[in-house]
This record gives structure tokens, C-alpha cells and sequence, in this order.
């Protein structure tokens, strides 16, 4: 039968397809985001599919889901322990962060496990990467590569010889002979990425799919992309910075609340097994205004980082609040809970928040310590170094509890902190020595001991 081409045109946010172009797709609301392409319809009439028996629980081999150690503490443990076969894990980030230096030391991390190997680059010759692998010192004893950017032709070797663990880099290159428009487009990335699936799950492979991101930040290409794979790391870094990290944004197998941080070097990516002596490098060698300890949380590992605030007076009519690793709503919040409950005249001045490092902090636990280092700003008086805050703010100037507190406190004695002051109602969970606790239940109370 002969096939039936037609054109439409593809929502790039949420895969929606429309008959003719608009500027709003009228799916997900988002604006000029439809893309034209070509759809192949089959002529062919639907067959009647085989009968597939059900299988009970007490029933299904799980014997080989046991996984892969790559032996890479922090890759791992973002993972949630190991790479399970038949798994397809999608890494995301901007370009130059360091995507294919990870997978690549990651790839040599596994093959030194064992684990066979295949590394598919659609952008990258096999000498680059050879070339790559040698300033990284990754040996790739157990590495095959293939520069190939047709689908039909990778699903052929995969189906061809066993392995283990698959990389496509990137998943944005990969075409298929079905869909006549250029790679990248959302019909292309939708069936490879599906076809790529299909085959890793029926071969127990585990494979890696490489993302590119858009400018706002998001995977490039359709939404369904991240509804297909089991889970999806985000790489994160900034340029001016040496530390990158791994974030988890969906996992099937394991926590979304963990993290990685490694420090790029001359020779690759290295781990860094304590992120908070990275962020608190310069801290303490001067006593300064402004400058103050959060304990903070990124999913389940405690970091302690250093919030700088800056307040002078506003050369202008309208004062500015610019804030950094920080939301710059909640700066605000934050300031009128200053102007209202503590009488601090916070209308006519610039008020500047960064987090040193230029880590991005999301939690309301460091209410307290944005606050410290503003208050320490304007009133020009330094706060102890050996301190450390733990404490969510609410709208009428009380202290709110916060999880993990014991794990906050324990890093702050680890890292030789003499105080902590976090949250009365959390106090009673605390079972640290060496370090004093100091408890408050209200914002001014916390500002009296502080000044």
C-alpha cells in the first residue's frame, strides 16, 4: 500500500498536532512554538495482535535487575545506587557544561566493572573522542565506537551484538528514514528516542540518551521526551564557576531529591565528596559585614554555603533587589517581613543577595540566614564565623521548623562550627555533640543574640 504523506504542524512544547500553523498552541497555551513537518501515515489496515498471558508477581524474574556500579560515588548516588538494565536515562544540560565529559568518564567507570560498552556519537568523530579519552586518562579497555546518526542502523548493531550499556550522543542527531524532516525536529527525536527504548528494554540494555537544552533551560524537543525515558539528570554549572552539578528531575528507580557535585579540572571532571568545604573555601579568613552560614539541604545531603548580602542607599527613586542563587520573589518577601515585624526602614535602600560559588538554592530553610546577612549589612557589623543558620521565616516574623535538621547540624560540626541557631520546635530531635545549639521561635529573637 501506498503511503499518505501530509503536513502538520507540531507543538515543540507538548507534542500537540495542529492541521494548520497558529501562533498559540492550543494544548499547553505556549506561544509560536509549532514547528511544520511531515507526517507518514500507514495505508495498511490494523492486524489482530497475539494473546499475551499475564504474569502474577511470585511469577516474574527479577534476577537480572541487579544493576551496574559505575564505582563513581557521586554519579551513582544521583542514579539512586545503580543503572539497571533495560533502563533509559536521559542527561540534559547547556552546551560546553561538560555533558560528554561525564558520560564518558562514566562510560570508563562501568567498563572497568565489565560492563561492554557502546558509545554511539552523531557529532563527534571516533578520533575526537579517542583524542578526548587520552587528556582524560580514561582507558576505554571495554569502549566500542560508532559514529553513526542513522536509527534503523543502530538498532541493527544493537540487535546484533550484546551489550551492556548504550550512549547516544546526542539523541538530537538521530534521523530516521520514516519521517523525511531534518534531525532535531520533533517527529525525528519522538520516534528514535521510542524505537531506542523499545530495543534497550527488549535486550535488558541500559541506555543513556544525550540531551541538548533550550535557552530557557528546558530539554530541547518534544515534552513526551522526558515521559519516555526512566529518568532525567539535569547538568548544571555556570562558566564563571569550576563546580558542576547533577540533579535528578524524574527517576523511576530511586530518590529525586539527590545530588551530585564534581569540579572541573585540566583532566576531566573530578567528584567532590564535600560540597560544603568547596563553597565555604574563602570564608573566615576575614571578619566582614554581610557575610553569613546557611545550612542548607539539596535533596538529602546537607551543604553549608555562604549568603552575602550587600545593602546601600538607592541612587534612585525605586530601590533595586537583585538576587543571586536565590528566588528574587522570596528576597522580597523576606524584605517586607524586615520593614513590617523588625521596623527596619528597607524602603530606600539597594538591597543585593548572592550565594558565594554561584550554587542555586531553592529551599526555604535559609530564610534566616538571608535575613542575618542582610540585617549584618545595613547595621555594618559582622556576624561570628563560627556560626551557622538553619530556619524558615513566615509572614509574621516566627521561626518555622525544617526537616533534616540533624543532618544540617551534624555538617556543621564536622566542619569545626562552634553555634548553630535553628528552629525551638526542632530542638528536640537533636542528638549532636560539639557543637552548641541555640534555639529561637521568633525573627527578633534571633537578631537579638545576633546583635
Amino acid at each position: 500500500m501506498e503511503k499518505k504523506v501530509k503536513t502538520a504542524f507540531v507543538c515543540t512544547n507538548c507534542g500537540a498536532i495542529h492541521p494548520k500553523w497558529q501562533g498559540q498552541c492550543k494544548e499547553c497555551g505556549e506561544w509560536n512554538t509549532l514547528a511544520e513537518e511531515r507526517i507518514v501515515r500507514s495505508g495498511r489496515k490494523s492486524r489482530k495482535a497475539p494473546t499475551i498471558t499475564p504474569l502474577a508477581f511470585d511469577e516474574i524474574d527479577d534476577s537480572r535487575m541487579s544493576g551496574y556500579k559505575s564505582g563513581m560515588v557521586e554519579f551513582d548516588r544521583v542514579l539512586g545506587g545503580v543503572l539497571l538494565p533495560g533502563s533509559a536515562v536521559l542527561l540534559a544540560g547547556e552546551p560546553g557544561i561538560g555533558k560528554s565529559t561525564l558520560i564518558l568518564q562514566a562510560a570508563d567507570a562501568y567498563s572497568d566493572k565489565g560492563c561492554k560498552i557502546l558509545y554511539v556519537t552523531g557529532e563527534e568523530s571516533p578520533g575526537q573522542i579517542k583524542k578526548r579519552s587520552e587528556r582524560l586518562n580514561v582507558a576505554g579497555k571495554n569502549i566500542a565506537i560508532v559514529n553513526l546518526t542513522d536509527l534503523e542502523q543502530i538498532i541493527a548493531i544493537l540487535e546484533e551484538h550484546q551489550f551492556h550499556i548504550v550512549v547516544v550522543d546526542s539523541i538530537q542527531t538521530i534521523t530516521s528514514s520514516l519521517f523525511d524532516s531534518p534531525p532535531g525536529t520533533i517527529g525525528q527525536i519522538r520516534e528514535s528516542a521510542g524505537r531506542l527504548i523499545e530495543t534497550a528494554k527488549k535486550n535488558d540494555i541500559a541506555l543513556f540518551l544525550i540531551g541538548h537544552v533550550t535557552k530557557e533551560g528546558l530539554v530541547a524537543g518534544p515534552k513526551i521526551l522526558e515521559h519516555m525515558v526512566d529518568a532525567v539528570l539535569q547538568f548544571e554549572g555556570d562558566s564563571q564557576h569550576l563546580y558542576r552539578i547533577l540533579r535528578t528531575a524524574k527517576n523511576r528507580y530511586g530518590s529525586t531529591f539527590e545530588l551530585g557535585v564534581f569540579e572541573m579540572a585540566v583532566d576531566g571532571l573530578r567528584q567532590v565528596g564535600n560540597p560544603s568545604s568547596l563553597f565555604l573555601s574563602d570564608y573566615g579568613d576575614i571578619h566582614r559585614s554581610g557575610a553569613v552560614v546557611a545550612a542548607s539541604c539539596e535533596g538529602n545531603r546537607p551543604i553549608l554555603v555562604e549568603i552575602q548580602a550587600l545593602v546601600s542607599s538607592a541612587s534612585y527613586g525605586t530601590p533595586q533587589r537583585v538576587a543571586g542563587g536565590i528566588d528574587n520573589k522570596r528576597l522580597a518577601l523576606l524584605l517586607a517581613i524586615l520593614e513590617k515585624r523588625m521596623g527596619l526602614p528597607m524602603g530606600g535602600n539597594d538591597v543585593f543577595v548572592s550565594v558565594a560559588g554561584g550554587l542555586k538554592l531553592a529551599e526555604p530553610a535559609i530564610d534566616m540566614a538571608v535575613i542575618s546577612a542582610i540585617v549584618s549589612s545595613l547595621r555594618d557589623i559582622p556576624v561570628d564565623t563560627g556560626l551557622v543558620f538553619a530556619g524558615e521565616v513566615g509572614l509574621s516574623g516566627e521561626v518555622r521548623p525544617v526537616g533534616m535538621v540533624e543532618r544540617r547540624v551534624s555538617e556543621a560540626a564536622k566542619l569545626g562550627f562552634k553555634k548553630i541557631i535553628i528552629p525551638h520546635q526542632n530542638a528536640e530531635s537533636i542528638r549532636v555533640e560539639g557543637i552548641e545549639i541555640v534555639t529561637v521561635s521568633t525573627l527578633d529573637k534571633a537578631l537579638e543574640i545576633l546583635f
